[in-house]
């Protein structure tokens, strides 16, 4: 294995206390390992299309409207001087939760995939913000470029404990009436919660024409159920207690969550969002990369 990926694989992560630390690792790994920054385009927004004129660079040529129209257009963009993200993160109970042979709970993970990011946006001088919630906004950093202020989040992140319930519809539109400039919205959560309502949220600030990307965190054994032996699951979000035999459930229940993964990915498609499903057992250049390959290609470089 390279050097750079042990910085990426989440038994290496559960051992690394310092969110500062943590992030430079997991950053300064991905981008040894993939030769590329890995938010290049990322403050490009697609202005419009030109005729393209000789010695024009062809790597901006839009071959779609080529094929359509048989002459060479190129795209345009406009750099936002400014740019703004806002990380929101899920901190509600469900995200405590932490299978038998998982090194990271789904908090340490997002909270590692969040400082990344944050630190990213920072370094390559654009603004990041960050939004703590559970059914109710808990932390709201507005957005800064100065490197100091990636202290400001790490701390909130370390000071954090997953705890209440998730009400994330009605905090997505209170957060869309609040950020009022146009920006990148980043939500990563499990999304353990009322699918309907969350979308409702989410459609709010795409009406407002925030850039919204979605990443679901979820650990392993949420997907798998590798349970076998009669098993007492423990309730988070003020859920009961229930006693199962997991072998007899184990088809209908994973039949159950890929029935609600397939709806959050119709969701997102439906609303134009970036989506990017991360287990807690992937390395993170994994779920970085599922992310950013995205976003690249939606932005056409």
């Amino acid at each position: 294995m390279d050097d750079y990926r042990k910085y990426l694989d989440p038994q290496t992560l559960a051992k690394v206390q310092n969110l500062d630390l943590a992030a430079r690792q997991i950053v300064e790994g991905y981008v040894s390992g993939s030769h590329k920054s890995p938010f290049h385009g990322f403050s490009a927004e697609f202005a419009q299309h030109r005729e393209y004129a000789t010695g024009d660079d062809l790597r901006y040529v839009d071959w779609k409207v080529f094929a359509k129209s048989d002459r060479y257009y190129l795209k345009q963009y406009e750099a936002e001087t400014n740019f703004t993200c806002y990380i929101l993160l899920d901190c509600s109970e469900s995200m405590r939760y932490r299978s038998e042979n998982a090194a990271l709970s789904k908090w340490e993970y997002a909270r590692l995939v969040a400082a990344a990011l944050s630190y990213v946006v920072i370094k390559q001088q654009d603004a990041a913000g960050l939004c703590t919630m559970n059914d109710r906004v808990l932390e709201f950093l507005r957005p800064s470029s100065q490197p100091n202020h990636l202290k400001q989040i790490y701390h909130t992140m370390e000071h954090t404990e997953p705890a209440g319930e998730s009400g994330l519809g009605n905090v997505f539109h209170e957060l869309a009436e609040r950020i009022t400039r146009r920006s990148l919205i980043i939500v990563i959560s499990d999304l353990f919660d009322d699918i309907d309502k969350v979308m409702l949220g989410l459609k709010h600030f795409r009406h407002r024409k925030h850039d919204v990307s979605l990443l679901q965190v979820i650990d392993p054994a949420e997907q798998d159920f590798p349970f076998q032996e009669p098993v007492l699951f423990r309730g988070l979000e003020n859920l009961p207690e229930q006693m199962a035999e997991p072998r007899s459930l184990k088809k209908a229940y994973q039949a159950e969550f890929e029935k609600f993964l397939s709806s959050v990915q119709r969701g997102c498609r439906d609303l134009k969002m970036d989506y990017a499903l991360i287990r807690t057992d992937q390395q993170l250049d994994v779920a970085l990369s599922a992310f950013l390959s995205n976003r690249r290609s939606r932005v056409g470089s």
